[in-house]
């Protein structure tokens, strides 16, 4: 079952960042078909957010056709989002780590690690639509 945190520093509000964690957990397969999403007094309880904030998030993913409620037992994962690329996820996070590790070895923090990741994944994205 997957475990929801907040960051308050992201400028995301916090039902899309729980949105956002159930996608990329059916992205990376750690959610599949049929899996349970915790409860919204589980998530209150956890997290120490008001309980309409999850129920938002999780009329989100209904909306989206990834979770569906069952008045009475909880949300379950209706879709998923993973595919082939599933397969080749090992290897790259492997190399993912050891390239983490060399950037804290130079000194990096993990809001700059974070911020060199995410330009340079921007600015590559925008290298492939050109």
């Amino acid at each position: 079952m997957i475990e929801f945190h907040l960051d308050g520093r992201s400028g995301v509000s916090p039902y899309l960042q729980l949105v956002h964690q159930v996608r990329h957990a059916l992205r990376l397969g750690l959610l599949r078909e049929g899996d349970q999403l915790p409860t919204v007094k589980d998530v209150v309880a956890r997290l120490a957010i008001n309980p309409n904030t999850v129920l938002k998030a999780y009329r989100e993913l209904e909306h989206e056709g990834l979770a569906a409620a069952r008045p009475g037992v909880g949300t379950f994962v209706t879709s998923t989002l993973t595919d082939a690329s599933l397969a080749a996820h090992a290897p790259l996070r492997r190399e993912l780590q050891r390239w983490l590790a060399r950037a804290r070895q130079a000194g990096l923090d993990d809001e700059s690690i974070e911020a060199l990741f995410t330009t340079t994944f921007r600015t590559a994205s925008e290298e492939d639509i050109a």
